[in-house]
């Protein structure tokens, strides 16, 4: 049985998908330590390094020369990517709702902190008969 010659990897496409690959890998490590400082950095290299691979592909796909395993690890990439998004923004609404209840945006009792009943204003959001 004989299996067809893989296509050698353009080092263009395959250096900054590396790139992202390991930056991205970094990230999921930050994330998983929780250390806001290297979260930070890792999201912005890997925002400069996407914007280049992005850059790569776009211009090895319009001339038609993108290899199907740079594509599907693109995807891969892509995907954690999503997934790291995601975990983020749920970190992001578990921390504002712990957030609300300690810190209430709208008065919740009667009496303000010197015995005094509360009022509120008459804004913009307040409701009138």
């Amino acid at each position: 049985m004989s299996t067809a010659p893989v296509p050698a990897l353009k080092p263009e496409l395959e250096q900054p998908l590396l790139a992202v690959e390991a930056c991205l890998k970094q990230l999921g490590d930050a994330l998983a330590s929780r250390d806001p400082a290297l979260i930070e950095q890792h999201a912005s290299e890997l925002h400069q390094l996407l914007a280049l691979a992005v850059q790569a592909f776009g211009e090895a796909a319009r001339q038609g020369s993108l290899p199907a395993t740079l594509r599907h690890r693109l995807v891969r990439a892509g995907g954690l990517l999503a997934a790291q998004r995601e975990t983020l923004a749920r970190g992001n609404a578990s921390l504002d709702r712990a957030l609300e209840v300690l810190i209430p945006s709208e008065p919740t009792g009667l009496y303000g902190a010197g015995g005094k009943p509360e009022r509120r204003g008459l804004g913009a959001s307040s409701l009138q008969a």
